[in-house]
């Protein structure tokens, strides 16, 4: 008997990619088949099923209802599988991962996300190593709990908080950091757990949300930003969170008018403060220039990823479209390990 199952969900990604050596090209193959790609799965002390998407997905397509798509798979299996590896696209591994983190509330399960630079099917891929790996964790136990209740980030020996990364590179394997938080685990001969870094939720009761609205912009500032046309845009549109990807500890420059802007009570707007800079916390009190949009009433939002950001935004604005304290709230709250 196999002591855990987990369940494999292949969305698209390079990971589920094999070559046609007719037509020199790279197609997906059939997941429900990859014993015969994997041989060594055969050996591991779990039981694997896998469901795979009609039509893969390039991650660069992946939107809300992508999110709620794996949301509502992973659900509707939740109490027959001990773990679930989502195989994505790396491209928006990150945000898909912010978004299972913010669906399922009290998660006593891992949900651990993995993909590849290299297709599964070449000689050096890294694809083979992600998902035996992924797989292990996924089904990984200690006094018949599960070891990691949250969702994750797996690549290139390193386990992280999934709400927490931001991909770095295309090129290298080590695609994935976690700037401000620790790895959850190092995988080396073992796998070295960091018990003190996981998270933890006292319920266990589940509770599965779903729902993202898009209306969330980004302005990138850069010196010399012409903040007339930032305005107009902003009120061109129909958003509700504008977010400020600011420079520094969360830094713009000083202009009366942009600022007045934000003040407009009649704007109706939620304006939030993420900083460009991919380590570190957003403190708007260290200089004038933060300090001027703190007391306008921007939001700063700590140690987030922008990932974490946009992602969060949109979730909470579908839950409290029309009540703005009640977004501030949940937006300050930590609801899944996303910030410090």
């Amino acid at each position: 008997m196999k002591d855990s199952k987990v369940l494999l969900i292949y969305t698209g990604g390079t990971i589920g990619m094999k070559e046609n050596p007719l037509k020199n090209t790279l197609e997906p193959f059939d997941f429900k088949h990859i014993t015969k790609e994997l041989p060594e799965l055969n050996k591991m002390d779990c039981k694997i099923d896998a469901v795979s998407f009609e039509d893969p997905i390039d991650s660069s397509d992946i939107d809300c209802e992508i999110w709620e798509e794996i949301g509502d798979i992973i659900y509707s299996h939740y109490n027959e599988y001990d773990g679930f590896v989502v195989l994505h696209g790396t491209d928006t591994m990150s945000y898909t991962a912010c978004a299972l983190s913010f669906m399922f509330e009290n998660l006593k399960k891992p949900i651990i996300l993995t993909g590849s630079q290299l297709p599964i099917g070449m000689v050096r891929t890294d694809g083979k190593e992600n998902l035996i790996t992924s797989i292990e964790i996924a089904s990984a136990k200690k006094n018949r709990e599960s070891i990691i209740q949250e969702v994750a980030i797996y690549f290139e020996f390193h386990l992280h908080r999934g709400n927490r990364t931001s991909k770095v590179s295309s090129e290298h394997f080590d695609a994935f950091i976690s700037y401000n938080y620790p790895n959850l685990a190092e995988i080396g001969v073992e796998i070295k757990y960091n018990y003190h870094n996981l998270l933890r939720k006292d319920c266990n009761q589940l509770i599965y949300k779903k729902g993202f609205s898009p209306e969330v912009l980004v302005v990138f500032f850069y010196p010399g930003i012409q903040f007339k046309k930032v305005i107009q845009s902003i009120q061109k549109s129909t958003l509700k969170v504008v977010i400020l990807f600011t420079f520094g500890s969360g830094n713009l420059p000083k202009n009366k008018d942009f600022i007045s802007f934000i003040n407009d009570p009649k704007n109706n707007l939620i304006f939030l403060n993420v900083s460009q800079c991919a380590a570190g916390y957003v403190e708007q009190n260290n200089y004038s220039n933060g300090a001027n949009l703190k007391n306008a009433g921007v939001i700063g939002v700590r140690d987030l990823t922008i990932e974490a950001a946009i992602v969060k935004s949109m979730f909470l604005i579908n839950k409290y479209p029309n009540d703005f304290q009640k977004f501030l709230e949940f937006f300050n709250k930590d609801l899944a390990g996303e910030f410090t």
